[in-house]
This record gives C-alpha cells, sequence and structure tokens, in this order.
C-alpha cells in the first residue's frame, strides 16, 4: 500500500486530502501540532516551526510515496505592523519546512526511483499580496518546486505544485469581511473553493497525473487573483 506524509492534515485542505488519499486506498500519515477533532490516517504529532527537527522525523517514519507539503501560517497584518515572531512563524511553516521535508525524503526517493511531492501554495504567490510575508513564503514555494523538479527528474521523481484561490478554511475566515467580499467579485461562480476540490487536485498530482508532469503550478482558483 503506497504511503501519503500530509501537513497540516487536521483541517481545512490538509483534512481534505487525507480523506481523498484513503479513498483511493492509501495509507495516510497524518500530520499537524494539534489535533482537534476526527483524525484521518496515522496521526503523527510535530510543530513544523522547528523545521530542523525535521530529519529526525522523517527517519523515524519509513518509506513515503507522496508528500503534501500543505500546512501554512497567515496573519492579516498592515506591512509596517508584522511582528518579529510572526514573520519567522511564516517563513518557517509556509517555506522552510517545506524545504527540509524535500531535502529529508529526496535521498530514499531518489533511490528507489519513484515518488511525488505537491507543494501547496497560494494565488498569493503571484502579485503583490495584502499579506507581505505570506505571499513572499508561497511564491518562494514555487521557485522551490521547480528548483527540485529540475534535481529530482532524473531519478524518476515528480515535483508539482497546486495554487489554490480562496478556499472556505478557518484561514479564509480570519480575512476580513471586505477582503472576502472581493472574492465573490472576482471568481467566475460568485463563491469561494471547498477544500475537496483542492484536495482532488492534490491527488491528482500526487498519484494520478503522467509521469511527464513535473515541474509544474496547477491553478485551482476559479479566476480569483488578489487585487
Amino acid at each position: 500500500m503506497p504511503v501519503a506524509l500530509i501537513t497540516g492534515a487536521a483541517r481545512g485542505i490538509g483534512f481534505a486530502t487525507a480523506q481523498a488519499f484513503l479513498g483511493a486506498g492509501w495509507r495516510v500519515l497524518a500530520l499537524d501540532k494539534q489535533f482537534g477533532g476526527e483524525v484521518l490516517g496515522e496521526r503523527v504529532d510535530f510543530d513544523l516551526r522547528n523545521p530542523a527537527g525535521i530529519p529526525k522525523l522523517v527517519a523515524s517514519l519509513g518509506e513515503i510515496d507522496t508528500l503534501v507539503n500543505n500546512a501554512g501560517v497567515l496573519y492579516c497584518e498592515p506591512y509596517d505592523a508584522i511582528p518579529e515572531g510572526h514573520r519567522r512563524e511564516i517563513l518557517a511553516v509556509n517555506l522552510e519546512a517545506p524545504a527540509a521535508l524535500i531535502a529529508a525524503l529526496a535521498p530514499q526517493m531518489k533511490k528507489r526511483r519513484s515518488g511525488r511531492i505537491v507543494n501547496v501554495a497560494s494565488v498569493a504567490a503571484f502579485t503583490g499580496h495584502p499579506d507581505l510575508w505570506y505571499g513572499i513564503a508561497k511564491a518562494g514555494l514555487l521557485n522551490l518546486t521547480k528548483a527540485w523538479a529540475k534535481e529530482l527528474g532524473a531519478h524518476g521523481v515528480l515535483v508539482n505544485a497546486v495554487a489554490p484561490g480562496p478556499t472556505q478554511t478557518a484561514m479564509y475566515d480570519q480575512l476580513p469581511q471586505s477582503r472576502r467580499d472581493g472574492v465573490t467579485r472576482t471568481v467566475y461562480s460568485g463563491r469561494v473553493g471547498r477544500p475537496e476540490e483542492v484536495a482532488q487536485a492534490i491527488l491528482w498530482l500526487g498519484a494520478q497525473c503522467p509521469e511527464y508532469v513535473s515541474g509544474t503550478t496547477l491553478d485551482v482558483n476559479n479566476g480569483s487573483y488578489p487585487r
């Protein structure tokens, strides 16, 4: 049975992604720093604000066929009033931890000559985003995707990303009402996305897409980009 490691799996897109992989017959390792309700898959307690602990974590998990870097953190704060602690947390969770997880898993995937990695970015990566360091981290994640796709492509490992638009999660709920109202004016369907819709795109890249699909970003945004 193939194994997927999914970060931020306790809620939102990560929870829906765990559900999608389980439904496809996969064993799921659900990683999060805090589990509140139902857990889908095997629970892995880990705080991604500590990227330095990732090599030891990965060594304890065994063979991983697909890594989904989904965990993320966002703070809605003005450019000139972002606490240093929030900046560090955003960069650690959204960019440094995915980079460390890929680096830790790359050797085993190269040795097997198989494996897939899916990074969950955001439409925030493509324009000047109101949440400064969130946008910076997500843009960096797309560059990371292409760099590792190039590095691992000759070894049979696929590295891709999805860039969701506004999705009905706890992260979306913390946005000011004015920004949420703006979303419904820009998307084609007039509604925000559902976590399970993003999860199906992640499942396709992480388990089903052709082997020639690598180094790409799949937009799941219904035409919405930050203004």
